[in-house]
């Protein structure tokens, strides 16, 4: 019988720096560190850490997961990357997961997956019956529309929508547990996939510059 396969699974997506490793169904080391800034320093000695828990190192991988967002736009930069050198330098496969289908990982379906965008926005997807493309939208706009019976929300202001919608709420948290990271992603493992790329939902705060670029003399 052959070894069950190892996957390490890791996300900077928000205020936060995730990873959790699995072999096969079973949860070898799993760690989420709360943090504003610095996920670009910390995200590999984590791996380290996380690894070296499990009694692992990386030539045992058999596959990486990594979250590609929606979410803070350097954090999701951080983790895709770091999934790309790792791929590249290690030979094994990285399997993007989203923040919203990993926020709904395991709850009874159909699932309402939200995300706080700031400025009073959502990013949301439903999974199950009904299931949609992740989108950028608000509360209002949400609890105006028509949803399937049964309904579950879960992630930001979950508890407030659930009660405007009727619906049942399933935590207020938008940070997936990175366990539910690399069970998608180790779902995935082996199955043709694209590289993973950022899910960007909404264009980046920064503005062009007003003033008129310098002239290049010839």
């Amino acid at each position: 019988m052959p070894p069950e396969p190892l996957l390490l699974a890791f996300d900077t997506s928000a205020a936060h720096c995730a990873a959790a490793l699995l072999c096969g169904e079973r949860l070898l080391a799993a760690r989420t560190e709360p943090m504003a800034r610095g996920q670009a320093e910390r995200l590999l000695p984590l791996l380290e850490e996380v690894l070296a828990e499990g009694g692992a190192g990386w030539p045992d991988l058999a596959g990486l997961g990594v979250c590609i967002g929606p979410g803070n736009f350097t954090g999701v930069r951080i983790s895709v990357a770091t999934a790309r050198g790792l791929s590249l330098s290690l030979g094994r496969p990285a399997i993007g997961v989203s923040r919203l289908e990993a926020l709904a990982f395991g709850l009874p379906g159909p699932v309402l997956a939200l995300v706080d965008a700031r400025q009073e926005r959502l990013y949301a997807q439903l999974f199950g019956a009904g299931e949609s493309a992740p989108r950028m939208t608000d509360a209002d706009t949400l609890a105006a529309e028509a949803w399937p019976e049964g309904l579950t929300v879960t992630g930001a202001g979950a508890a407030a929508l659930a009660a405007r919608l009727g619906a049942r709420a399933a935590g207020e948290s938008d940070a997936p547990a990175p366990e539910a990271l690399a069970r998608l992603a180790l779902a995935r493992l082996g199955q043709p996939a694209p590289r993973p790329a950022p899910l960007y939902l909404r264009p980046a705060d920064a503005a062009l510059p007003s003033e008129k670029p310098p002239a290049i003399l010839p």
